[in-house]
């Protein structure tokens, strides 16, 4: 397997030992500390960044450009949105969509979509283009979509362990430096590089926020 396929097992790992916890289950309909999601919602979403990724390995090859990793944020109508412009309302509906089974419904198709992706991505060199159906016209490979879900796992890992009162969980060490690493570099490009250099160096110079997503 690739690095990316490795990190990506890992981190989605810890994210479904999470949905398993009875916390989680305990506080399904109630507030998370995402506004405007359940908690029900927000294990929805966290899901999905496991469960979108085995329909893009079957079928045939999707033609539309494939463009770099940062090309794929450059793209994405969520970065900067409103919390109720329309493209996060449909992130909200989705989560609570998927979570509509409930909690022990969901863990499990969790699971049994991380058994077939850990033979599933075995087979794959990283190279293939793949796309999600809520995309416009283009694609990443099958490592760049991968780390961008990883990146999805970690963040909303923790958003879901604050929301119930647990504490984080503790992630795999590579699969934190690919997160970290994408996040520095959306940083970046929301803020420039002097700013998020005097955010890690400087103290007295940071900016009020590096925020990268």
């Amino acid at each position: 397997m690739t690095a990316a396929q490795d990190d990506f097992l890992a981190m989605a790992r810890t994210a479904e030992q999470l949905l398993h916890r009875p916390e989680v289950a305990a506080a399904w309909q109630q507030p998370s500390a995402l506004a405007e999601f359940t908690v029900g919602g927000l294990a929805g979403h966290l899901a999905y960044q496991i469960l979108c990724v085995p329909p893009t390995l079957v079928g045939p090859l999707p033609v539309e450009e494939t463009v770099p990793l940062l090309g794929h944020y450059q793209r994405a109508k969520w970065v900067g949105a409103d919390l109720d412009a329309e493209i996060n309302v449909q992130l909200r509906e989705g989560g609570e969509r998927i979570a509509a089974p409930g909690p022990a419904a969901l863990a499990e198709q969790v699971a049994a979509a991380l058994a077939e992706l850990t033979v599933a991505l075995a087979k794959e060199d990283g190279a293939r283009p793949v796309r999600l159906p809520f995309w416009s016209a283009y694609t990443l490979t099958i490592d760049d979509l991968l780390i961008t879900r990883t990146m999805e796992l970690a963040v909303h890992s923790d958003d879901l362990a604050v929301s119930v009162g647990i504490e984080t969980p503790e992630f795999p060490p590579e699969a934190t430096e690919s997160v970290v690493g994408l996040l520095a570099r959306l940083a970046v490009w929301r803020h420039g590089p002097v700013d998020v250099l005097r955010a890690l160096s400087r103290a007295e110079r940071a900016p009020g926020s590096i925020a990268a997503i």
